[in-house]
């Protein structure tokens, strides 16, 4: 299932209280996906990390009351005991917790009662893990913890969602631009001992991080090939030095019927992203004038990810224009 997809199965698992487990590889999002869907819902998230957690953690600390011994819930066990709105048991990493930590966890999750306490009627419990195959630690879920979920849904990358995310959070133009060139590689995760990072999500971002540290131009092929692995670094190098001999992307939108249409498909893709972070309300006429000097999938291209960034801009008579003209590709 796609990230947006996703989003929406979190989302309605917490209105309906339907207990969800997330498989997927490392940097694929999951995390950053409970948080869309709990602002979706209005919902407090508590994050809890099995795999360093002990079975106290589930059950509540031994304690003497009264000559009476007795569990006391603490810390996240507390939370959910005393949550008063919609609120997401985040259980992160669930597979790789030792198997006397997911016995302690199950008994929350099916009777959603523990040594007398009864968590609140507002908890719902997601969990995440990733598999066998990521050499990420992954001991297991047990059969018994399993079947106390509603469902378990795989999650898989999706260039279109991770470029509406990347378009609304400061990810750095020329990395959003080289994903919609080259989509194949937002996820090339290659699980390996040795001390080196392969194109996911994660590290794709991290690659926009390293843009924004100003490193000098030596450096940077070194530095990203440590994010993302030699390959790619090599890709994308070579990319960011078409992006930065750009026609200004300024100069294109004062002179929208007369500045130059590149004919290289890569310094199009470049260049239609550099135009859609610069739109704005005074210069979107200009703009969709450009874009419709460019190919028909470019003209798309930049246009949708003026809106994406802006969906204001979707309402101007520029942008209503241009789509009028536009439909037949559109649909």
């Amino acid at each position: 299932m796609k990230p947006s997809q996703m989003t929406t199965l979190i989302a309605r698992a917490v209105e309906h209280r339907q207990p969800l487990l997330i498989p997927g590889a490392p940097g694929i999002g999951k995390t950053d996906l409970v948080y869309q869907a709990a602002t979706i819902v209005d919902a407090d998230v508590i994050i809890s990390h099995p795999v360093v957690d002990d079975p106290v953690d589930y059950k509540g600390m031994p304690f003497v009351v009264n000559g009476k011994a007795m569990f006391l819930p603490f810390g996240n066990l507390n939370r959910a005991i005393e949550a008063k709105k919609p609120t997401i048991y985040f259980m992160d990493d669930l597979g790789q917790a030792p198997e006397a930590v997911q016995a302690a966890a199950m008994q929350l999750l099916l009777a959603r009662t523990i040594n007398g306490h009864a968590v609140s009627e507002h908890v719902t419990f997601i969990a995440a893990t990733n598999r066998r195959q990521d050499k990420a630690g992954v001991r297991g879920i047990l059969e018994p913890v399993k079947s106390r979920f509603t469902s378990i849904v795989e999650l898989e990358s999706d260039r279109s969602d991770w470029t509406d995310w990347a378009l609304k959070n400061d990810v750095e133009t020329p990395v959003i631009a080289f994903i919609q060139f080259r989509p194949e590689l937002l996820h090339k995760f290659e699980a390996t001992a040795d001390l080196i990072n392969s194109p996911c999500p994660r590290t794709v971002v991290n690659v926009s991080e390293v843009l924004k540290m100003g490193l000098p131009k030596n450096m940077e092929f070194e530095v990203i090939t440590g994010t993302v692995g030699e390959a790619f670094a090599t890709e994308f190098m070579a990319f960011l030095k078409i992006y930065r001999n750009l026609p200004n992307p300024d100069s294109v939108l004062m002179n929208p019927t007369t500045a130059m249409v590149p004919d290289d498909p890569s310094t199009q893709f470049a260049l239609c992203l550099a135009l859609a972070e610069r739109a704005t309300d005074a210069n979107i006429e200009r703009l969709a004038e450009y874009a419709d000097r460019l190919p028909e999938e470019f003209s798309v291209l930049c246009v949708n990810s003026v809106v994406k960034r802006d969906p204001a801009l979707s309402n101007t008579r520029a942008y209503l224009k241009w789509f009028n003209g536009h439909q037949e590709i559109l649909c």
